[in-house]
């Protein structure tokens, strides 16, 4: 896990405090960022979040879903974990907080607008990450693989509709045909482009064209999210200096929502009886998120200054920091498993 991995919190809240100064003292430059779309697609957002996704659909080697029956209790934990509670769970409690709990400090169209973010991180399973916390509780590398290549092909069948469904269910007006062409730029495109680059790079199979290659590319990804954080808190500096509590209010639910979605896929991997070393990658690849794909539909579809697009951020803030105490919770427990 490298240095900006490690402290990926530390630089995503400096990158929300250079926003919000750079948004009160330039706002003119942020508002003419954000007159630079077509069709609620901002270009300069876009190219951002292009910088983020594509390396790592480079890393999946769709060639590995070869395997998918060698361990088929763990990929079905993993499905039923992304698939069918997770996004689910999500709404729930997005509903809950902003419909319930806290209907008295957010209006009626910013909570329905955090629902919204909240429904989008919940339909987006991890996709690059995993592999970090993988690695560090010791998993399975050729089961994480095969987990994190089957969930991105049910990734461009499963996301709109889910999403659409939940946003619909929960009284949001959903934007089909943005909904899909969102889908269609952030999660196709980039998947077909990542596969051909890796085909290409990695004929010989020994990965030394393609660690290369990926090593290039990791600064220009980091600059990418980092960037894309700037801009959104600039985009909401002024809602956020008005009302600094709407960070708190959003972490809350993403924070019970993160702790509640393990604890329920460990104890599942328990009672399958799966190995440690399947049990920790298959817990947390539904509880870590794909923010990037999260956020990048957020904008498209609610706007750049959106309560939504707010939401998504707010989770890129609060998982590195989550993740690695489940890392520390996986490692400590492995004795519990055969």
């Amino acid at each position: 896990m490298g240095l900006f991995e490690r402290y990926l919190t530390v630089w995503v809240g400096l990158a929300i405090l250079a926003g919000i100064l750079l948004g009160s003292l330039a706002a003119d430059v942020f508002a003419f960022i954000a007159s630079l779309e077509y069709a609620n697609v901002n270009f300069v957002m876009a190219i951002l979040i292009w910088l983020m996704i594509y390396p790592m659909m480079v890393q999946i080697d769709f060639s590995s879903i070869k395997n998918v029956g060698k361990q088929t209790k763990g990929l079905a934990l993993t499905l039923v974990i992304n698939w069918l509670i997770k996004p689910f769970s999500m709404a729930l409690l997005g509903w809950l907080f902003f419909k319930g709990l806290f209907a008295d400090w957010v209006d009626p169209q910013t909570a329905n607008e955090y629902i919204a973010g909240m429904i989008l991180l919940g339909v987006a399973p991890c996709t690059a990450m995993v592999f970090v916390w993988s690695q560090l509780t010791k998993g399975d590398a050729n089961y994480t693989l095969v987990q994190v290549s089957i969930n991105d092909v049910i990734m461009i069948f499963a996301f709109a509709p889910i999403a659409g469904f939940l946003l619909g269910a929960t009284d949001i007006h959903v934007p089909w045909t943005t909904l899909l062409v969102s889908v269609l730029l952030y999660v196709l495109i980039p998947l077909i482009a990542g596969a051909i680059t890796r085909n290409s790079l990695d004929k010989a199979n020994d990965h030394s064209r393609l660690d290369g290659f990926l090593s290039k590319m990791k600064p220009w990804s980091i600059i990418g999210l980092i960037a894309t954080v700037v801009l959104l808190f600039g985009f909401q500096s002024d809602t956020i200096l008005s009302n600094p509590q709407a960070i708190v209010l959003i972490a809350i639910p993403l924070l019970i929502q993160t702790y509640g979605i393990f604890a329920v896929a460990y104890w599942l991997a328990l009672k399958f009886k799966l190995p440690h070393n399947e049990a920790a990658p298959a817990s947390l690849i539904g509880t870590s998120n794909f923010f990037e794909l999260a956020v990048a539909v957020a904008i498209s579809l609610f706007g750049l200054h959106s309560g939504a697009a707010l939401a998504t951020v707010v989770g890129v803030l609060v998982e590195v920091p989550v993740m690695l105490s489940l890392v520390w919770f996986a490692n400590r427990t492995r004795h519990w498993f055969a």
